[in-house]
């Protein structure tokens, strides 16, 4: 590919890059920072394309941000999930408030000054720690040679790693890496790597689970014994749990959770997100409160403590398998209601009036118009959005505003150093007449 030599690049974008402007074209650029002078090596570019993209691979002014990374091997032309690992944490959380607020007025027209400053808060001891160490789970594929390894980014070419920085001590510790650890296992096995708060590593392959002792062998296929009479064979993997304790404002929460199911991956994302969804409800005794997007529980749990047995908890969640460990972890919950069922605006209108509070983690996609005005025509006092798309925040915000509500608190939370991922908590209140 070309190579532009030269460029300053501009302000941050979603997505993980600076946005560069050259004879008139805009150029993305990963591996940069506002105000750097770079050459900047093309890897998506042509005469009919709207935009270019590209990497920074030589600078010749750098940013006061920038230093060595963190995690070289996600560099240009690396691996994907690390684009930010040449900042210091203090600005990748500038960047990232940055982009929060940049993508709310572009797309949502929303002016949120009063407010104040957006904030990207740290977690634990990430500043400490570099902000490395803070991922207990990691997807990883074999390439031809049975390295373990990543795909490179925006691209299926798997690149061999030695070393995953980012993954917590737990994860290092079982030596993934090591040289032939996975010879005999075909390449392009994918594994899927947990390291739960509660237990030992676990690692599955293609869905099986793996011994690390004998991978090859734990991997090999079996004879399977002739099924019993009435029962139907399956060729489909053996589901895992795992366990997860969360200390949090109302005591230590215990889960249990699929192991290639959704939950947070920072190691302190459970918790701080827990308390940041109660200190934004306020649930008191005795009220009700609306969980949509469910999943195994995280917010359910706590808001069913906070309630009490006089309130009540709605939670939604179209996931089987993620209900099922819900139903588990609320077992002595009886004021907790579960709804197998996608969350739609029909299933919305349907949990009726009386709706105190509303929590929703939606999907990167959001929740969208049609959810996101039934939801304000409960007329809650309070609906608490916790968002990982700044875009469709934005879309879904504009909605309940247009609706008679008022986001009155927005913060952010750094979930994922290193890379241009933010999670978002914001507040929505009824507007004054």
């Amino acid at each position: 590919m070309d190579v532009l030599t030269g460029v300053t690049v501009g302000p941050p974008a979603h997505g993980g890059h600076c946005v560069a402007r050259v004879e008139g074209r805009v150029v993305f650029v990963r591996h940069s920072a506002p105000g750097e002078v770079v050459d900047v090596r093309l890897t998506d570019a042509g005469e009919g394309r709207k935009f270019w993209r590209g990497d920074a691979v030589v600078v010749h002014e750098a940013s006061p941000d920038r230093g060595p990374s963190r995690w070289p091997e996600a560099g240009p032309g690396g691996v994907g999930g690390g684009e930010l690992a040449h900042l210091a944490l203090a600005a990748q959380r500038r960047w990232k408030a940055e982009v929060v607020r940049d993508t709310l007025r572009r797309i949502g027209h929303l002016e949120l000054d009063h407010l104040g400053p957006l904030v990207v808060e740290p977690l634990g001891e990430d500043d400490a720690r570099e902000g490395l160490g803070t991922r207990t789970r990691i997807d990883l594929v074999l390439d031809a040679a049975s390295r373990p390894g990543m795909y490179r980014h925006r691209s299926h070419d798997v690149v061999p790693l030695e070393r995953m920085p980012l993954a917590v001590p737990a994860i290092t510790d079982a030596d993934l890496f090591a040289p032939g650890r996975w010879d005999g296992v075909p390449p392009g096995t994918r594994l899927d790597v947990v390291a739960p708060s509660d237990g030992p590593v676990v690692v599955l392959a293609d869905g099986r689970p793996v011994d690390l002792a004998d991978p090859a062998r734990s991997l090999a296929p079996r004879r399977e014994a002739r099924p019993r009479r009435g029962r139907r064979g399956s060729s489909a993997p053996a589901r895992v749990a795992v366990h997860e304790r969360v200390a949090t404002a109302v005591g230590d929460l215990h889960y249990r959770v699929d192991a290639t199911g959704f939950w947070q991956v920072h190691r302190d994302a459970p918790a701080a997100l827990v308390d940041a969804v109660l200190a934004a409800v306020r649930p008191e005794p005795g009220q009700r409160v609306v969980d949509l997007y469910s999943g195994a529980g995280l917010f359910t749990l706590p808001l069913a403590r906070a309630v009490g047995e006089g309130g009540r908890v709605d939670a939604v969640e179209v996931n089987d398998r993620a209900v099922k460990d819900a139903r588990r972890n609320l077992h002595d919950s009886p004021q907790a209601t579960l709804h197998v069922a996608g969350v739609t605006a029909g299933v919305v209108q349907g949990l009726g009036s009386g709706v105190d509070a509303v929590v929703l983690d939606p999907p990167r996609s959001g929740a969208g118009t049609e959810v996101v005005t039934a939801l304000t025509e409960l007329r809650p006092r309070r609906i608490v959005y916790v968002a990982c798309d700044p875009a469709a925040l934005a879309r879904d915000l504009r909605t309940a505003v247009d609706h008679g509500y008022d986001v009155t608190a927005l913060t952010g939370y750094d979930l994922f150093p290193h890379t241009h991922h933010v999670e978002c908590v914001a507040v929505l209140e009824p507007r004054s007449s």
